[in-house]
């Protein structure tokens, strides 16, 4: 119907995203369409608006994560192959286009490590050529792509961390028992000592060096139920307390650019709040709150920290940047990712807290459409992915559509979620398919008490750990919803575990301890798997899988489905040949997107654009 935003508006290609300054602070790259497809884009100025040019040329799935080496001339992004995470990093030469394959290693993934300014012409690595379970360290020449090894993984270790001087002195270990340790060195070839531990139950971690090298800036839950900010000096192991906030876990730290000492410390109990800690930046992020409603970020900085691009989330209007200069504490809008839909109303997401059956308290987010009373309306449950990760206040083109198209969206951070404490999140521990899916029973529910949702009107939606939660909507609870879509879910927890990609291997204690344990208790695996219940569906599915997708198989959508189709119950699969845990290619999200809205359309009775 003409009345409603097109799809493309909100699923298609940014007009542009992601800008970063360059360290000289006098040019800007970006991300924008070439041919359709993301690439990086030059400007040889930062004003806004400013001429700029491509500099890649990828014609694949687009270029997502890029940044800045420090030689000043080298834009480097990552690049997979059809959404199979074998990330390559690529180095393109800004001046002259020239591009070439860092991490040439064959069904191998590479991620940066660390840049240094002292050391422009080199980049920290780690891949897992040596070997598929672990990622070593390696050195990166940015003048002839030459690379070696610096650090080799003893088996480990799940994390590296750099120093100011570019030695990699620190490493976060997996135990066997599912907790983790920090080791450091004094030296780079000196040997590893641990200087703190964590039980499973707990959380740690170190955020980076000191400037000085001799401590580190750790995170941890230790002594309290959300973690704490502390600074750990490695000789003795003394704790020196920087910050915590009892309701929520730390969401994020800002470090200089250069000096990398901390600045600024973020928590997000509704939406995000920063707490400055360097006096230096206080004025800069008083002028920051002013300069544009929501949320902000800052996302880049030159070398001499005089110029800054700061990203605005909103949750009504699409995400813009601007550029910040500290000589004159001017703020200036860069632009808009999607100016189309400047102006347009769109559904405000209000954060709420629902009451869990047993007392917990959950925290979540209600969308509704611009314009109609929420009365009695169709609902989505749309349930994050993870599960250990949680839903933000802010931009969700998902939420703003389904609300365009009259229906009201409920995001719930169900126990298990993180950011809330380490009691909350060990509360979703071996409850798939069991409390944690209660607690989306009770979101359900608490949206119909209130008035706004029609309960014959309820459809739940996820990708991920979301689309298990659909696939168990539909196979636990069918009573609760008329429809369900799964987006890359796993169907059999069994099948799941046993097939996670071999760089997974050192956590899988963890997967024993949060879901169950594969080879001790299968049945009680199965008992969670929508796969052995699939005999209960009986609401209609949309199933949407990528070939390539490493972390849940192609398998796992398959196998349902046959046995839906066997049983003779409704299913729509979708297969996306060149994607992976997720759809990156525009024309891909294009297509899911319009049979969703058609499904959704069918059985909740709302409008569609199709």
């Amino acid at each position: 119907m003409s009345g409603l935003i097109e799809r493309e508006l909100l699923f298609g290609n940014p007009v542009k995203a992601a800008p970063k300054v360059s360290p000289d602070g006098r040019r800007l790259a970006f991300l924008a369409p070439d041919e359709g497809v993301l690439n990086v884009w030059l400007a040889d100025s930062t004003a806004p608006g400013a001429p700029a040019r491509p500099v890649t040329r990828d014609r694949g799935r687009g270029i997502r994560a890029y940044f800045w080496a420090c030689d000043g001339k080298s834009l480097v992004y990552a690049q997979d192959k059809d959404g199979d995470e074998n990330w390559h990093l690529h180095q393109t030469d800004s001046e002259t286009g020239r591009t070439r394959d860092l991490t040439p290693f064959e069904g191998a993934q590479a991620h940066a490590l660390a840049t240094d300014p002292k050391f422009p012409h080199e980049l920290l690595v780690t891949a897992n050529a040596r070997d598929k379970r672990v990622h070593d360290v390696l050195r990166v020449d940015l003048r002839d792509g030459s690379s070696r090894t610096v650090c080799e993984n003893p088996g480990d270790v799940i994390g590296w961390l750099a120093d100011s001087e570019f030695r990699v002195r620190a490493a976060k270990a997996q135990r066997p028992d599912g907790g983790t340790e920090l080791r450091v060195r004094d030296a780079e070839t000196g040997p590893w000592r641990t200087v703190a531990s964590w039980g499973p139950d707990d959380q740690g971690g170190a955020m980076g060096f000191t400037p000085d090298g001799a401590s580190l800036y750790v995170e941890t839950s230790l002594g309290a139920d959300t973690t704490r900010l502390v600074t750990l000096r490695l000789s003795d192991g003394a704790e020196t307390p920087l910050f915590h906030d009892p309701r929520v876990d730390l969401g994020g730290a800002l470090f200089h650019p250069v000096d990398l000492r901390l600045q600024a410390v973020a928590v997000e109990p509704e939406r995000l709040e920063w707490t400055v800690l360097d006096p230096e930046i206080a004025e800069d992020f008083k002028v920051l709150r002013a300069a544009c409603p929501g949320d902000f970020e800052v996302v880049s900085r030159d070398d001499a920290d005089r110029v800054w691009v700061v990203f605005y989330n909103n949750d009504s209007r699409p995400p813009c940047y601007f550029l910040y200069k500290r000589d004159t504490r001017t703020a200036e809008h860069l632009f808009s990712t999607r100016p189309a839909l400047e102006g347009i109303p769109l559904g405000p997401m209000t954060p709420v807290t629902i009451p869990a059956r047993d007392g917990l308290s959950l925290r979540g987010y209600l969308t509704l459409p611009p314009g109609v009373a929420p009365k009695h309306i169709p609902l989505v449950l749309l349930v994050h992915g993870g599960p250990w990760a949680r839903d933000r206040w802010g931009w969700s083109p998902e939420a703003l559509w389904l609300a365009d198209r009259g229906m009201a969206v409920l995001r719930v951070n169900f126990r298990g979620s993180t950011g809330y404490g380490k009691s909350f999140l060990h509360a979703g521990d071996r409850e798939w398919g069991a409390k944690m899916q209660d607690d989306l029973t009770d979101a359900v529910r608490w949206a119909v008490k209130s008035g706004v949702a029609d309960p014959a009107k309820v459809a739940v939606y996820g990708g991920s750990y979301g689309g298990y939660a659909a696939l168990a909507g539909a196979a636990f609870t069918p009573e609760v919803y008329a429809c369900a879509v799964d987006i890359v879910g796993p169907s059999n927890l069994e099948t799941l575990i046993r097939s996670i990609p071999p760089y997974w291997e050192p956590m899988k204690r963890i997967f024993e301890l949060r879901v169950g344990d594969v080879d001790k208790e299968p049945e009680f695996l199965r008992a969670r798997s929508p796969l052995h219940a699939a005999e209960r569906i009986a609401i209609p599915l949309l199933i949407a899988q990528g070939a390539n997708d490493p972390r849940v198989k192609q398998a796992e959508s398959e196998q349902i489905v046959s046995v839906l189709r066997a049983k003779g119950k409704p299913v729509e699969y979708m297969l996306f040949a060149d994607e992976g845990h997720g759809f990156a290619r525009p024309e891909n999200r294009l297509r899911f997107y319009a049979a969703a809205e058609a499904f959704l359309s069918k059985h909740l009775g709302t409008l569609s654009t199709s």
